[in-house]
């Protein structure tokens, strides 16, 4: 199975499409993860609010902790401070919340920034590529099979008429030369169907 045409010109064509290919890839899973880091840093403020309110509910339960010992009002301030470290913990809560929504969105936008792209270039690139491969591949076996050749030769009549116009012509034209099954015209006429498809004859 040939991956590559055998023809120069048309090699550089299909090496240059696939290099595009791959740039345009990674071109997309680049500006992918670099978005995802952008948005990641909106996260920020998220985590500082969590660390605050933790710290807060820490400090607030020490304070009630230390505020029931003291005698006669203990036990009525160690319930104020009690629910502001509850309202700690809460705050603690929403900038976990905001991170792992920030997180989220940056996922997403990072996966839709490299489906897209990436689905685009593979519809637009892999199915030319995987044609050729089979066509090059069925030409080559065609090539081998008794009267492959004379199919060849009447693939190159059926074609674009320029490849034609820049042999000599036998005596009689090149239609009547592979009519006659001439050899050196089936030959000529299939090295050019096997040009056409960019391999050597």
């Amino acid at each position: 199975m040939l991956l590559y045409a055998q023809t120069p010109a048309r090699r550089r064509r299909q090496i240059l499409a696939d290099l595009t290919a791959v740039l345009l890839i990674a071109a997309a899973v680049t500006l992918a993860l670099a978005v995802h880091d952008a948005i990641m840093l909106l996260a920020e403020p998220g985590r500082k609010v969590e660390s605050s309110g933790d710290s807060l509910a820490s400090a607030l339960d020490d304070a009630g902790e230390t505020a029931s010992r003291v005698p006669l009002v203990g036990d009525l301030l160690q319930p104020p401070l009690r629910s502001a470290s509850d309202a700690g913990t809460g705050l603690a809560d929403a900038g976990q919340s905001l991170q792992d929504i920030v997180g989220q969105v940056a996922f997403l936008a990072a996966l839709a920034l490299i489906v897209v792209p990436v689905a685009c270039v593979l519809l637009l690139w892999l199915p030319l590529r995987v044609r050729w491969i089979r066509r090059s591949a069925t030409v080559r076996r065609l090539l081998d099979v008794p009267g492959g050749a004379d199919l060849l030769a009447l693939r190159a009549l059926t074609g674009p008429p320029a490849d034609l116009c820049a042999i000599p012509a036998p005596p009689g034209g090149l239609a009547d030369a592979w009519r006659r099954g001439d050899p050196q015209a089936l030959s000529v006429l299939c090295g050019i169907a096997l040009r056409r498809e960019g391999l050597r004859p």
